[in-house]
């Protein structure tokens, strides 16, 4: 006796678990007729278009943060305002982030209102910061909150 014809007797072939089963189908009625029709499954790029151009607009944003970072990294900036590339990093980290977060927009359940205040919020947050460590004005300080709210209603709306 092998070790497949051991599990097969203990689990099926011995009195007990005769019983047992015999004692089971006895008592379970029979199930309806249940038929399962395969729907016929879409390209990944479709239903990521049905949900608005969120996935189009999310690769220019993509594309704009990697651009921006490489030029910040490579730019000199004033010695008397080491602070500037501080903020420039923060916009740019700000601008990756939110940009793969729209990446997910067409999922939710409400992905115009989720989408809108994510690309706006990014436009205007990361905007304020980029162009206050590009020029050294704090001009659109003032927005940067505003920006941020944004984002976070952006983001509680992907969960509504």
């Amino acid at each position: 006796m092998g070790v497949y014809d051991f599990i097969n007797f203990v689990v099926y072939d011995n009195p007990i678990s005769k019983s047992v089963t015999s004692m089971v189908i006895q008592n379970k009625k029979p199930l309806p007729d249940v038929r399962v029709v395969a729907a016929e499954q879409s390209p990944l790029w479709k239903l990521a278009s049905e949900g608005g151009p969120f996935i189009r607009i999310a690769a220019v944003m993509g594309a704009s943060a990697v651009a921006l970072g490489a030029y910040g990294a490579h730019r000199s900036y004033p010695k008397d305002a080491p602070e500037l590339k501080m903020i420039f990093e923060t916009a740019n980290k700000y601008h990756f982030f939110h940009t793969l977060a729209l990446m997910g927009v067409p999922m939710c359940r409400n992905p115009k209102l989720a989408g809108a205040f994510l690309i706006s919020g990014t436009m205007i947050f990361s905007g304020a910061l980029y162009y206050h460590a590009l020029t050294g004005e704090n001009k659109f300080g003032r927005l940067a909150p505003i920006g941020g709210t944004m984002l976070i209603l952006g983001w509680l709306s992907m969960v509504v």
